[in-house]
């Protein structure tokens, strides 16, 4: 008697439902689907053979993901004189197999259990994805092929280079078996990592200014964050003689250079966030991912380079991001050659860190008194405040409140009149505000 099991499926006669059995067996250990069967073991027959065997290999052709032709094959056989389509499914190299509409999730990706071709868990689908691509993060399958990537062909496309399917192809967004690789996700408006930035008050993390959280294409991410940390870097005007000599908080170089490091060299096989937090004395950069097997700590330092995602730094380089492999933590240590303070590299088992000082706070901003000044004459109060501004470098409205002793609606008052009468001059806006001495 025969009887279904995990390799045999049996079919009286063609359904759409055949697709969940290829699927399952391309995924699992292959079988095969006999059409004209029925389930019970008995046989039906099948009258019009090449018109069934015809629509059964469009359908394996158009339906399933990626193409698993090569691994099937559809012959006729008779069983007690009566014509049966017979489908063989071998187990297939580019797992998971996925219906085309459904994409890589449970829906779409089915396995044989028993006799029944049931949805695979989402544990099952990453397992079959590193079985098959390797251990390399990139060049894994996306679980989402529902992707685009209209800020990167706005990228190419500013820098007068194609981003066609053979660009992408070339790229490793595309991979062998036609689908999607997780350096196209990366790439893509569906990005699915974060970076998230925050503003503290102070130098410790203790009190919130402001925070984001920056989502879409890597490239998107990239400049987004950086703009938000430009907001923050100030320039301070110095004298030598006659000359004015601008000098910004932090060199311009050594921010794009810590914010590229973090994109690239992090490790996207982990969910977290890549994390930016902004003091008043220092900017900290935060990747997910210590150091590549095989280097050390100094080994960085001497601008030695190994690179996690490959192929994202491709990327970069062809878009002009990046110049060379290995020079970016040079570079930021050269950025402050002629400073005081000097940057500061941090690694563990799982994360980097790289800080970078405020090469103008140094000396700058002091401790407020601890116990405030209380002044009734409000020709006083401004010769106060112009005093702290003078010590500081620039106050925010809550200095004024703590200094002078006076409520946050008093503050507000008194700095707008040194505002209006041309004593003070504002920086920023809400939160920010910050206030400096006219010039």
């Amino acid at each position: 008697m025969r009887l279904e099991n995990k390799t045999t499926e049996f079919k009286r006669e063609y359904t759409d439902e055949l697709k969940y059995a290829v699927v399952a067996f391309a995924n699992t250990d292959g079988g095969k689907i006999y059409v004209g069967i029925n389930d019970d073991g008995s046989v039906h027959g099948v009258q019009n053979t090449d018109g069934t065997m015809l629509r059964i290999t469009n359908m394996i052709r158009d339906v399933v993901r990626p193409d698993v032709t090569m691994f099937t094959e559809c012959a006729v056989e008779e069983i007690e004189g009566k014509p049966v389509v017979v489908v063989t499914v071998q187990r297939g190299t580019a797992r998971p197999y996925y219906l085309s509409g459904k994409g890589v999730r449970p829906e779409g990706v089915y396995i044989r259990q028993g006799a029944s071709s049931v949805p695979a868990s989402e544990t099952a689908i990453l397992n079959m994805i590193k079985e098959t691509s390797g251990d390399c993060y990139e060049d894994a399958r996306s679980i989402n092929q529902q992707l685009t990537f209209d800020k990167a062909e706005n990228y190419f496309a500013k820098r007068n280079l194609p981003f066609g399917d053979q660009q992408k192809r070339t790229l490793n967004i595309i991979g062998a078996d036609g689908t999607y690789t997780n350096l196209g996700m990366l790439l893509s408006d569906q990005c699915v990592h974060t970076i998230k930035l925050a503003v503290f008050d102070g130098s410790k993390k203790s009190v919130f200014r402001d925070r984001k959280e920056l989502t879409g294409s890597l490239l998107t991410q990239l400049e987004d964050a950086y703009a938000y940390i430009d907001q923050f870097n100030r320039t301070r005007a110095e004298f030598a003689g006659l000359d004015r000599i601008d000098k910004r908080d932090y060199p311009s170089e050594a921010l794009r250079e810590a914010l590229l490091n973090a994109i690239t060299h992090r490790d996207y096989s982990f969910s977290g966030s890549t994390l930016i937090s902004i003091f008043d004395d220092r900017i900290e950069f935060v990747t997910i991912g210590g150091l590549v097997r095989g280097l050390t700590f100094n080994d960085i330092m001497l601008g030695v380079s190994a690179l996690r995602n490959q192929n994202l730094a491709n990327v970069f380089y062809r878009l002009k991001l990046i110049e060379a492999y290995g020079t970016g933590i040079l570079k930021i240590n050269e950025s402050y050659a002629d400073c005081n303070v000097k940057p500061q590299f941090e690694v563990t088992d799982n994360a980097f860190k790289i800080t970078l000082p405020n090469s103008n706070y140094a000396g700058e901003r002091k401790e407020l008194p601890t116990a405030p000044i209380k002044v009734t004459n409000k020709t006083d109060r401004k010769e106060i405040v112009l005093q702290l501004v003078k010590k500081q470098g620039y106050i925010v409205r809550k200095d004024v409140e703590a200094e002078l002793n006076i409520s946050q609606a008093t503050a507000i008052l008194l700095l707008r009149d040194m505002v209006e009468s041309g004593l003070l001059t504002k920086e920023k806006a809400g939160k920010q505000m910050k206030y400096r001495i006219a010039e």
